[in-house]
């Protein structure tokens, strides 16, 4: 079947669906396969749940309905089909990627945008190379822009998947220590997350830059289609970095913007949402706003409170840049006893020791007592001997339920696998 043929099948469903216990009646379903699972074994539960189509790579299954689409590769299929309805659009797409901070600044970008424009966005983080193609179909013709969020691990991904959403308008939000282990250390971080901007120069679009960004100026290039900001007046959008105790404060345009985030590793994220903001002419005092109405979730920078505890829970993701940048920010708030519970950072490769052994190096230097690591790579470190330490979370919820912590400020981090947050329950 053409792809033309299968977007106007799509066109007339009521949307795409990979999951047949998420599916909705009218949806067409694409029949995915994976390591242990394969989509055309569920083609016909989704027929009986009410699919208008099933898209199949099984050839044996083509006969037993005229609403199964055979194709000789589903994931190609989708992937086409993204990148021939991305074709059909006329509105703005904008592209990020980064090693931090990416879903939280695609929120951020969404919110500024949507106070004066509609929007539609990656849902999640639905960024890889299925992530992204079903972005993409999610997109109505009634948008005025679209927001695509590109997460990689490996050389090449970020390529791919520009091939794909080609967006008008890309941004990096930062190069750090993240998924060494597929791209080959911090160069290969770099490389591999610049593809985007490799991608805009090569098709003339656009480049927002972060220019207190070092990094990002070198990536960039002489390239000359860019929009910048930061916090010198030589910039298109200017914005300064006020405080972070704890939530992050910024200057823009005579105002001050108070955000309900914390940690100054999240000044980049706002500052490009505001920058955004200004280059699509929304007003200054919907920035500000918008940036305000932001409410972190989803284990992500929130801070709750338990037992007249203050708790900054950032469970969800970790890795060297992400964490270091948590214990400065944490360092330098006011707090009269502090504790850190800090998890395993996964593919680091080569680099989990040395890099494990350095956020333990930082967190005794600077925070001496109440500190707690959890999991095997944390559990080889050497530390001293006021510092705790656990080779699972089983081992530390026992050292925890006979411990009382309160009046305390404290930081939960590490990487999504270690799921920190059911430190919660205990305390």
């Amino acid at each position: 079947m053409k792809i033309e043929e299968l977007h106007h099948i799509y066109k007339s469903c009521k949307s795409v669906c990979t999951d047949t216990r998420k599916l909705q009646k009218g949806d067409i379903y694409f029949a995915l396969k994976g390591d242990n699972f394969d989509g055309n074994k569920f083609a016909k539960t989704a027929l009986e749940n009410g699919a208008s189509f099933c898209v199949i790579d099984n050839p044996s299954l083509k006969n037993i309905s005229e609403k199964f689409i055979l194709v000789d590769d589903v994931l190609i299929a989708l992937q086409q089909l993204a990148n021939y309805h991305r074709r059909q659009i006329s509105f703005p797409i904008i592209a990020l990627t980064g090693s931090n901070g990416k879903t939280t600044t695609k929120e951020l970008i969404y919110s500024v945008l949507s106070s004066s424009y509609k929007v539609n966005a990656t849902k999640g983080n639905l960024n890889n190379h299925i992530g992204v193609p079903l972005t993409l179909l999610s997109f109505t013709k009634d948008l005025d822009f679209g927001i695509v969020e590109m997460g990689a691990n490996h050389q090449k991904e970020i390529e791919f998947l520009s091939s794909i959403a080609e967006p008008d308008f890309g941004l990096i939000t930062n190069f750090g220590k993240a998924h060494l282990e597929g791209f080959g250390g911090v160069e290969g971080v770099i490389k591999g997350k610049s593809e985007l901007y490799n991608y805009l120069k090569e098709n003339n679009k656009t480049a927002f830059i972060n220019t207190d960004d070092k990094t990002q100026i070198e990536q960039i290039g002489n390239y000359t289609n860019c929009s910048t900001f930061g916090s010198t007046d030589t910039n298109d959008c200017v914005i300064n970095f006020k405080s972070a105790n704890p939530f992050v404060k910024v200057s823009y345009n005579t105002l001050l913007i108070e955000s309900k985030l914390i940690g100054n590793y999240n000044y980049g994220n706002i500052a490009v949402a505001i920058a955004i903001g200004q280059y699509f002419k929304v007003s200054p005092q919907k920035i500000k706003n918008a940036i305000e109405a932001y409410q972190p979730d989803n284990n992500r920078s929130e801070i709750i409170n338990i037992r007249a505890n203050r708790i900054i829970l950032d469970a969800y993701n970790a890795n060297p840049t992400s964490m270091l940048a948590a214990l400065k920010n944490f360092k330098q708030l006011v707090a009269n006893k502090k504790y850190l519970f800090l998890g395993d950072m996964f593919e680091l490769g080569t680099s989990a020791k040395e890099e494990h052994q350095a956020i333990v190096d930082f967190a005794e230097n600077n925070f001496k007592e109440n500190i707690y690591l959890v999991g095997e790579n944390f559990y080889k470190t050497k530390t001293k001997p006021l510092t705790q330490k656990f080779n699972s979370f089983e081992n530390l919820k026992i050292e925890l339920s006979a411990t009382a912590i309160s009046n305390a400020t404290i930081l939960i981090k590490g990487s999504r696998g270690m799921a920190l947050e059911r430190i919660l329950d205990i305390l």
